[in-house]
């Protein structure tokens, strides 16, 4: 699966029993597409029900603790989203980063737990308009892999990173595509650096205000092996539609 496209969406805190039927039309749907990977990141109240309506996507959490168990109030481990059917979880996402103050080294310990417990890691990285706008895009995601991305022996199977430029999640604006271009290449060099040729497998997906009308343009951008998809997954119509678009892609 790992040279698939990966259309992942994360519903973020959105979503009851209500939106089960949401998930299943999803599930239906993607058996129809079997050149892309598609999986959806369900609040983790829904994840048990989620996983027990589907047959086709992957299921995962949206986080998770460092730490297998213990007195860590509203927390939930990589075991605890294993056990309810978990395939992967989301680490790193820069509204964790902002909003909980995660650091690299949070992250990289997430992300270690999570392949430790047997899921894929989906690993968020992104800079600030600001940050954009002082010319070191570049070299701030640069550094959050650095610290972020986990150390095992060689490049982990299960690890996929996902660029998020901050200022365009969830605001409909989007880099261009040379900008796109430009950031996945220098993470794919720093994965090399960091893994050495094994990171030259590593999967680097794009989000940020993906929808049906960009989709297939930003995922036949060099390096992009595919996207983490806020808003639009709420719905079976507008993600099928950049499942769609992964799969016209993936037969060209």
């Amino acid at each position: 699966m790992a040279g698939l496209p990966y259309i992942v969406g994360n519903w973020k805190m959105n979503g009851t029993r209500a939106m089960l039927s949401e998930v299943r039309a999803i599930d239906r749907s993607a058996a129809r597409f079997p050149k892309v990977q598609v999986a959806v990141a369900p609040p983790a109240t829904l994840l048990y029900r989620v996983r027990d309506a589907v047959e086709v996507i992957g299921i995962g959490g949206q986080d998770c603790h460092a730490k297998d168990s213990g007195a860590f109030t509203g927390d939930i481990s990589a075991p605890m989203l294993k056990d309810a059917g978990a395939d992967f979880t989301i680490v790193g996402h820069s509204e964790r980063r902002t909003l909980h103050g995660e650091s690299d080294a949070d992250v990289r310990s997430k992300a270690e737990a999570a392949l430790a417990a047997g899921l894929a890691a989906i690993l968020c990285v992104g800079e600030t308009e600001a940050e954009r706008d002082a010319g070191r895009a570049e070299e701030v995601v640069g550094g959050q892999l650095e610290g972020s991305c986990p150390r095992i022996d060689g490049a982990p199977e299960k690890l996929s990173v996902a660029y998020e430029p901050v200022w365009a999640i969830g605001t409909g604006r989007v880099p261009s595509v040379e900008d796109v271009a430009a950031m996945h290449k220098s993470i794919r060099d720093k994965l090399v650096a960091i893994y050495g040729a094994g990171g030259a497998d590593v999967r680097i997906l794009y989000g940020g205000s993906v929808k049906a009308d960009n989709a297939a343009e930003l995922l036949s951008i060099p390096d992009v092996g595919g996207a983490l998809v806020g808003g639009a997954s709420l719905t079976a119509e507008s993600f099928l539609a950049i499942v769609g678009a992964a799969a016209s892609l993936a037969d060209d």
